[in-house]
Parts: structure tokens; C-alpha cells; sequence
């Protein structure tokens, strides 16, 4: 699927996957990295190989106490800390993130245009950055990703909307629930806590276990207006108690 048509103030579903459906993360270090690309990389003064550019400044500084240090605790707090680089211009953001996901060999953003080609330019720097990242630090070459990323314009539909999100935050994390997500329709109980467990999606956020600097709800903030409502919405579309059946969305939400 190529990217649909957008424009400033559209809503875009954007998802990419590894080459060849292999792995773009391999251990927590990965993850992290990731995560913080997502916040840094959202900015039109940053260069694509601003991870990279980071690990060689770490290799000649040991010491050092920045934001960027590749400590997995501090790549952590990065995604969390407020302030920016003192030595970077003021962050101008290229899009807004609304929510993501992501798990070792894909990754879901539900993103808004807000600059006119911001949602190209963040996921150019994003893939061609994450993929310097990552042939550096383990010693690869050639292509992380499958090819360009894959996107589908979102309308003004908020049932469409709200399905989505739990799409992206939730059923998406579930594929890696033990025995997949079928199994955890069978104890939505404990489904529910694994993903609340899963670091790697914006979930934790949506339902007030934390606050991190990569998201701006926007519209899904007015639509959910507490952690009990989205916690309750996201219950009651596994429990198949919402306004559409979850089956008849679905397919209709799958953009891979």
C-alpha cells in the first residue's frame, strides 16, 4: 500500500516492519533507543543520524551525563525528562504523535501533519537514523526496514478513530500475549495486565501509569477524557460490547 493523500491537520496511520518481517530491535537497549528516537527525531532542526552521531560522541565521552548517554536507564529517562539539549535550537516539532506501538520486528504510529511534509520528513529520519543506529551497534549492513513506511489517512470518523487507537496501543501488543491474541480473548483479565506491563506502546499513558514527551493525544485526549473511560472503552471492544463489532473494523484497520 502506498501512503494515501494528506494534508496539514490530516490524521495518518503509519506502520513499517523489518525487512524481510526480521527483527528492528533486538534487546531492551534497542527498544529504548527507539522510543527516544521517536521524541528527538520529532524536530526540524535535527540531523537523520542524530543516534549515531550520539553513540560516537559517548564513545569519546565516558563520562558523560547527557539525555542521550546509551545507559539503558538513561535512554529511559530520556523518553521521560523534561528540558532539551542545551546545545540544540528549540524544538520545533514536525508532527504530532498520537499514539504507537512497538513491538520487535514492526511499529504503528497514528501521527498528525502539522507542518506541511511533516510526517515525511520525521519518518525519513526516523528510518534512515534508527537503521544508522542499528547497523553501528551490531555491526550490519544494508536495509532494517522493509522499503518506505506504509501509511492510510485517517477521516474525521471517531469511532474509526477510537478503534484505531486501540488497535495501535493494544491488539498489537496482545500478537505477543503467550499463545497470541486469541489466546488472550480468553482471560481478558490478564490480558489487559500484560499489556499494561508493555513498555513499548503508548498504552501506559492512556491510562495515567505514566507521562512520557513522545505523545499529544489531541483529538484522542477530548474523546477519552480519563483513564477509567479508555480503560473501560478498550475492555469493552475485547469483550465485543461496543457500538460495532470488533470484526467488522478490524480488517479494516490492518494497513500490513
Amino acid at each position: 500500500m502506498r501512503v494515501q493523500p494528506f494534508t496539514v491537520g490530516s490524521y495518518v496511520h503509519v506502520y513499517n516492519r523489518g525487512h524481510r518481517k526480521s527483527e528492528i530491535v533486538l534487546d531492551e537497549k534497542d527498544k529504548w533507543r527507539f522510543m527516544q528516537g521517536l521524541r528527538f527525531f520529532n524536530d526540524v532542526n535535527l540531523s537523520q543520524n542524530i543516534l549515531r552521531d550520539i553513540l560516537k560522541d559517548q564513545d569519546k565521552d565516558k563520562d558523560s551525563k547527557s539525555l542521550l548517554v546509551s545507559d539503558t536507564n538513561r535512554l529511559f529517562e530520556s523518553v521521560f525528562e523534561l528540558g532539551w539539549p542545551k546545545n540544540w535550537p528549540e524544538k520545533k516539532p514536525l508532527v504530532k504523535i498520537l499514539c504507537y506501538c512497538l513491538v520487535p520486528n514492526h511499529f504503528h504510529l497514528l501521527l498528525e501533519e502539522i507542518v506541511e511534509g511533516g510526517i515525511s520528513k520525521f519518518m525519513q529520519k526516523l528510518g534512515i537514523g534508527f537503521t544508522n543506529y542499528f547497523n553501528l551497534i551490531h555491526r550490519e549492513e544494508g536495509r532494517l526496514f522493509q522499503g518506505s513506511y506504509k501509511g492510510k489517512t485517517v477521516g474525521d470518523d471517531q469511532i474509526y478513530l477510537e478503534y484505531l487507537s486501540v488497535y495501535i496501543q493494544v491488539i498489537n501488543v496482545l500478537e505477543l500475549f503467550p499463545g497470541g491474541f486469541k489466546k488472550a480473548l480468553e482471560d481478558i483479565d490478564k490480558a489487559l495486565e500484560f499489556v499494561e506491563q508493555y513498555q513499548f506502546s503508548s498504552y501506559q499513558d492512556f491510562i495515567g501509569l505514566r507521562e512520557s514527551l513522545i505523545i499529544d493525544k489531541d483529538i484522542l485526549g477530548e474523546i477519552f477524557l480519563t483513564p477509567e473511560h479508555y480503560k473501560k472503552f478498550v475492555r469493552d471492544i475485547l469483550m465485543a460490547r461496543t457500538v460495532r463489532k470488533y470484526e467488522e473494523v478490524l480488517e479494516y484497520l490492518v494497513i500490513e
